[in-house]
């Protein structure tokens, strides 16, 4: 890929002069910054060894979206039955649309839910407006600048002012084969809306892929968004997210995040509170196995006044894997009255596993309560023992303990359906 291929890419979707103009310029910013090395803080503990860009297909021009269900390959179906998107739903593949459909009663009221290249033909205001401007940078680092310069697929949901959406909305995000990936989610949810999103990643097959994506949500004042991601690709997939969430006057942001799959993944998400009265939470769930490598940066980013944010993060090490959580809590000069808090807990289920945990505060304002801590620990062999001694195998007595591990978190999922599907995750997860 050089700049002319980008230029091809962006003439083949018909789209607008200032989209190629961003295209251009995140090809530049690719080109410009350096590959990550152990020397770089950031990328100390996650080494890129076996990745080679040029080993992935591009995605190809978009194929019209069909309408009905039974069209969807087996593994999407699937995928789809175990949540009930009544408001909703959108399944790409390989960056071209599958399914997608959204419900009367929210058309009617001002609901925009569909991939990018639909929303910049019919929204294009919108998505000038919103994507990548203010929120995630084209030049946040290299992999984000090489998502903004190839961008394809991925969902725009709007939300108008005082619309509140009960049932919840789903995006499915799938590749197959040695395909590169880079959707982009763009969430905006108006002054006094409501919406619940499942944004879900899932792979066919075994076969390597590359993912490189962004997520950038949008909640105005006292604006409620649930976002809830989900990246269980297979394990020959390398993973690559920046995902930012920026919260007004009073505005809510529930945000779990998930990672179960990929050989290598590093997730950057950050939460900015803009306004007195912003109030987010972010959980984390994590679970590698083999020789799978998740690395999660986070930021509790508190630019306002009297906000409160609200972290949890779980994982749990199987194998020869390893996991690197890395915390900040940020306190602007003028942010006081902040309650920040923030947890990280490891669970090492094989001797070989390894979990770092670095957690930390940036604190400039004095009127303040911030805390944070992490803990790193395996099971101990009495509590296998005295669950074994009352007839469970180890392998029960193993999914019991991991399971209440995780409790904690689960108890937080606000979708049922979303709840049930990862403590059948975390199952698989014990086996493997």
């Amino acid at each position: 890929m050089n700049l002319a291929g980008v230029e091809d890419l962006s003439t083949q979707r018909r789209e607008p002069e200032w989209f190629l103009d961003l295209r251009r310029r995140a090809w530049r910013f690719f080109e410009e910054i350096a590959w990550p090395t152990a020397n770089d803080e950031e990328w100390r503990r996650t080494r890129l060894t076996g990745l080679a860009l040029d080993d992935f297909r591009l995605p190809t021009q978009a194929e019209a979206a069909r309408g009905d269900r039974a069209d969807l390959p087996a593994y999407l179906r699937e995928e789809m039955e175990s949540i009930d998107a009544a408001g909703g739903a959108l399944v790409t593949e390989d960056g071209a649309v599958r399914f997608h459909e959204l419900s009367n009663e929210l058309a009617a009221k001002g609901v925009i839910f569909t991939d990018l290249d639909t929303a910049m033909r019919q929204h294009p205001e919108l998505i000038q407006r919103y994507f990548m401007t203010d929120n995630v940078a084209v030049d946040a680092n290299k992999f984000t600048a090489l998502h903004a310069a190839l961008v394809t697929g991925g969902a725009v949901l709007y939300v108008p002012r005082n619309v509140q959406i009960e049932a919840p909305l789903y995006g499915i995000t799938a590749v197959s084969g040695d395909q590169a990936d880079f959707a982009h989610t763009l969430i905006i949810a108006e002054e006094n809306s409501q919406v619940t999103y499942i944004d879900e990643m899932v792979s066919q097959g075994e076969g390597a892929a590359f993912h490189s994506g962004a997520v950038e949500i949008f909640a105005q004042d006292g604006a409620v968004v649930r976002y809830l991601h989900s990246q269980d690709w297979n394990t020959n997939t390398w993973h690559f997210s920046t995902q930012q969430a920026q919260m007004r006057r009073d505005a809510q942001i529930n945000w779990m995040t998930s990672s179960w799959g990929s050989r290598l993944s590093k997730i950057n998400l950050e939460m900015q509170l803009l306004a007195p009265g912003g109030h987010g939470e972010l959980l984390g769930f994590y679970f590698p196995s083999g020789r799978q490598h998740l690395d999660h940066h986070t930021m509790q980013n508190h630019k306002s006044d009297h906000c409160t944010s609200d972290l949890l993060f779980k994982g749990a090490l199987r194998g020869r894997s390893r996991s690197v959580y890395s915390g900040s809590i940020k306190v602007w000069p003028h942010a006081q009255k902040t309650d920040a808090y923030q947890k990280n807990e490891n669970l090492v289920l094989d001797r070989r596993a390894r979990a770092d945990s670095i957690p930390g505060l940036e604190i400039e304002a004095d009127d303040v309560r911030c805390t944070h801590g992490a803990t790193v620990s395996k099971i101990e062999p009495e509590y296998l023992f005295y669950l074994m001694a009352r007839g469970l195998s180890q392998y029960q007595a193993e999914q019991m303990i991991v399971t209440g591990f995780f409790e904690e978190v689960l108890n937080r999922v606000p979708v049922e359906a979303v709840r049930r599907k990862l403590e059948q995750i975390i199952a698989r997860k014990i086996i493997g």
